[in-house]
């Protein structure tokens, strides 16, 4: 039996003024986010006109994604470069992702690397992330490994995943600090527990070198359920290389999991 339709959201009134816009709650955001996307669009377009820098964000993503809205990468860029003149950190980082990857403008890997470097220096860990990978790979900026491992921490200390198994490549590989198996080992650890997918693989492939079989088996289980298609593919093939049958299944489900894995 299936389980009841969960109903949308109630939106909350539409402000009409500086003063009742700028009295939103936090639970009002979570309302309007949750309701019908059509209705949530509209409403959210409305605050994104009246100026509220949250909320032109927050639209930009639904037009990257087609959220309530015909998709339009062109817009979404539009309303991140609106939050952005605002210092909304955020809005930074997104109009640097639409540079990093042409969504709604040409790949320029130099703009992205300034709308990192701006969202870094505000002090969000996304826009650390982001700019720490464009100094580890010189993609926008001139390759410096010691800056990216530094930026990598302020992210990491403040929680973020992907900057903690960014960490423990550079102590699994010795690059920028001596090469550190126990301390690769900590850095993933925290990068899976964080949620972070690569971090998981790297977790559960050190615990199974150590010969914790079935703690690494939990783990791999947990990659493809946030993994990209393309990292499920690249891991799902090394797993059927294990000698271990368990790995091999576990690879094999990656593996047809995949969009393609009918037409293969």
């Amino acid at each position: 039996m299936s389980s009841p339709a969960v109903a949308p959201s109630p939106l909350p009134p539409l402000p009409q003024t500086p003063e009742a816009l700028a009295a939103l709650t936090p639970a009002d955001w979570q309302a309007a986010s949750a309701a019908e996307p059509g209705a949530a669009a509209q409403w959210m377009l409305h605050c994104a006109r009246m100026g509220h820098a949250d909320a032109q964000t927050i639209l930009g993503q639904w037009l990257l994604n087609g959220h309530g809205l015909a998709r339009n990468p062109a817009d979404g860029l539009a309303w991140f470069l609106k939050a952005a003149a605002q210092g909304h950190p955020l809005g930074i980082t997104m109009a640097g992702r639409c540079f990093e990857n042409g969504w709604g403008t040409a790949v320029d890997m130099f703009a992205a690397a300034n709308w990192f470097r701006q969202a870094a220096a505000k002090g969000l860990d996304a826009g650390m992330y982001n700019y720490a990978n464009l100094l580890a790979t010189g993609q926008g900026v001139k390759q410096d490994a010691e800056a990216a491992l530094q930026w990598y921490r302020k992210a990491a200390a403040q929680g973020h995943a992907k900057s903690m198994t960014k960490i423990g490549y550079f102590y699994e590989d010795g690059r920028v600090v001596a090469q550190d198996a126990a301390a690769a080992f900590t850095w993933f650890e925290g990068g899976a527990r964080g949620g972070d997918f690569r971090g998981q693989f790297n977790y559960a492939s050190l615990l199974a070198a150590r010969g914790q079989m079935d703690e690494a088996l939990d783990w791999l289980r947990k990659v493809p359920l946030t993994a990209t298609p393309g990292y499920k593919r690249l891991v799902g093939e090394q797993l059927l290389q294990s000698p271990h049958p368990a790995f091999q299944a576990v690879g094999r489900q990656m593996l047809d999991a995949l969009p393609d894995a009918a037409a293969s």
